[in-house]
């Protein structure tokens, strides 16, 4: 049955275990499968998509159990592509320590594809976003309409075809987001969008009998910008400021993430310095990003010393960012092939002072938390997540190992120098709120100690890569030299130009998998961007979390889950 598929594939690809037995099992509706960059992108015929996808999962050589992203891809008027749309499903083992991406082709004049919602539940917000952005019907889904647009929203803005600036005007919000039989005598709430804990932005309808929540579901959208859309009319540099805007509590590592990703795709690394301070300025992130998940979820419980005492030592990284990039909230430092400019003469100073006033202020945090009984009851044993079903979500960071999955991009796929330095993967037993804090407690002390040693082998050199097809020469050349003025006039102008093809470039945001799928057409525009935002996965599991549990520990729980509403939106 294979003899089909086989002969098109070559032998380095067949070495790869996702290949071969999907080669092995599906035959001819394997359609091909390429190698770009170290990625293997694996093609098959929509009819054998359910198929290939569960064997992706349950093959015992593969296991592919953690869901990472879904999303449609409009290949309109381009001919390497079969059919008009394609959809994308990237998948990950953490036992195997490996990413595969799924392909199939969605023609235009039928644009259907069975649901993968059976198989893995995070699935159901993706393939819901796929269908908003671009009309594609998944067949069997439980319920498929607008998610990120409203229901007055006419037509699909992700399509190429789609104008940038239209828009549709909503008139009457969706009224009910649950299926309430007329006769039921349980009571119908909307904790939020206006509800403090839900900071303006998220919606949950719950149905209460008493005290307990017995259904519940969540509505998100409300700062939609289409992220994506943007972006496919700006160039590779034009990108950072906008991610920036996603995980604003930690803006620095959005912008790591995607330079990493444009350099994958690139081939082009940056310089070690410029790696190393990327290493620091993020781990600072990551401490700042836990500051506040800790604190301000206290907060929203009646409790509102930790927040006074962590904020301070939020304010001391703010002034450490400033002091390197003039920016404080959205940074915009990151550049493809390095840094904007290099870190001030104290640096190395200026981040021990800085991590001590941080780690005396975790410290406090910790004495004031940990074993408070107070804190401790409203925590523990609420909100819990199994492994099975963190993996089936999509869950990841903090979420994921506080469900006792060890897994962490920094350690099982090591980008920016981070297999130089020794830290430990906090790890969960129960997988509840108290889990989740103790994780990001830990992971608060990792990040000092990675700092620590990346202080201590700072190296010297420059901050951007010596590329001028990549970066931009020295304002000092410029001014003086004209190939360099040239230079500069024609990289602004032309902008990078990346070789065609498609990478995912991943990195360990502070809320978990932070990835970028980049499709590349070789223009100066991406052809398309699709950001694997971690808390969407995690937030998608909300509603469930709720179920069986008080409507009071709603807040304990989503204050847990850390959810950023420009990360979730986009």
């Amino acid at each position: 049955m294979a003899s089909a598929a086989l002969p098109a594939l070559s032998p380095a690809l067949l070495e790869q275990p996702a290949v071969r037995v999907l080669s092995e099992a599906l035959g001819e509706n394997l359609l091909g499968a390429t190698d770009f960059r170290g990625e293997v992108a694996i093609t098959v015929d929509r009819k054998a998509w359910l198929k290939a996808v569960s064997l992706l999962k349950d093959h015992p050589e593969l296991d592919y159990k953690l869901f990472l992203d879904l999303c449609g891809v409009d290949f309109l008027d381009r001919e390497e592509e079969p059919e008009r749309f394609v959809v994308v499903l990237h998948l990950y083992s953490v036992s195997k320590k490996r990413h595969v991406r799924l392909r199939t082709p969605v023609p235009e004049a039928d644009p259907k594809l069975p649901t993968i919602t059976p198989l893995f539940k995070g699935a159901n917000w993706f393939e819901r976003e796929a269908w908003d952005m671009y009309g594609i019907v998944f067949e069997g889904h439980p319920n498929l309409i607008r998610l990120l647009t409203h229901d007055a929203f006419v037509g699909h803005p992700l399509r190429k075809d789609y104008p940038q600036g239209q828009r549709h005007v909503l008139k009457e919000p969706r009224k009910w987001l649950l299926d309430v039989p007329h006769e039921s005598e349980h009571l119908v709430i909307n904790l939020g969008p206006s509800h403090p804990a839900m900071h303006g932005c998220f919606r949950v309808q719950a149905l209460l009998d008493g005290e307990i929540v017995r259904d519940a579901e969540a509505e998100i959208g409300y700062m939609h910008r289409n992220f994506e859309k943007m972006v496919e009319a700006r160039t590779y540099w034009q990108v950072i400021p906008y991610t920036d805007r996603l995980n604003y509590c930690s803006s620095f590592m959005n912008g790591h993430g995607w330079a990493l990703a444009v350099e994958k795709l690139l081939g082009v690394p940056a310089p070690p310095r410029a790696e190393a301070v990327r290493v620091i300025l993020s781990e600072f992130s990551r401490i700042m990003d836990h500051f506040v998940c800790i604190s301000t979820n206290v907060v929203d419980l009646g409790a509102i010393t930790p927040f006074f005492v962590v904020f301070r030592g939020r304010e001391k990284i703010y002034e450490l960012l400033e002091s390197c990039c003039g920016a404080r909230l959205t940074v915009s430092y990151v550049r493809i092939g390095g840094l904007a400019q290099d870190v001030p003469e104290d640096f190395v100073a200026r981040c021990r002072e800085t991590l001590d006033f941080v780690m005396d202020a975790a410290k406090q945090m910790d004495e004031l938390l940990t074993r408070n009984v107070i804190f401790t009851r409203r925590f523990r044993d609420i909100g819990v997540m199994s492994k099975e079903d963190a993996l089936s979500y999509g869950w990841a960071g903090p979420a994921l190992r506080g469900s006792g999955v060890e897994t962490d991009v920094r350690r099982d796929a090591p980008y920016s120098g981070y297999d130089q330095y020794d830290f430990d993967v906090p790890v969960g037993t129960t997988g509840d709120c108290y889990d989740r804090y103790l994780v990001r407690m830990e992971e608060i002390r990792q990040s000092a100690r990675i700092i620590r040693q990346a202080l201590d082998k700072l190296p010297a050199g420059p901050v951007i890569v010596d590329d001028r097809k990549v970066a931009l020469p020295p304002k000092s050349e410029v001014y003086g030299n004209i190939e360099s003025l040239m230079n500069h006039f024609k990289l602004v102008y032309d902008g990078i130009l990346p070789p065609a093809g498609e990478v995912y470039g991943a990195t360990e945001g502070a809320n978990g998998e932070l990835g970028y799928y980049v499709v590349s057409d070789g223009s100066k525009h991406p052809w398309r961007v699709k950001v694997r935002p971690p808390c969407y996965n995690n937030y998608q599991a909300y509603p469930q979390l709720l179920k069986g549990g008080q409507i009071a520990d709603a807040i304990a729980i989503i204050g847990g889950l850390n959810v950023i509403a420009g990360e979730l939106d986009r």
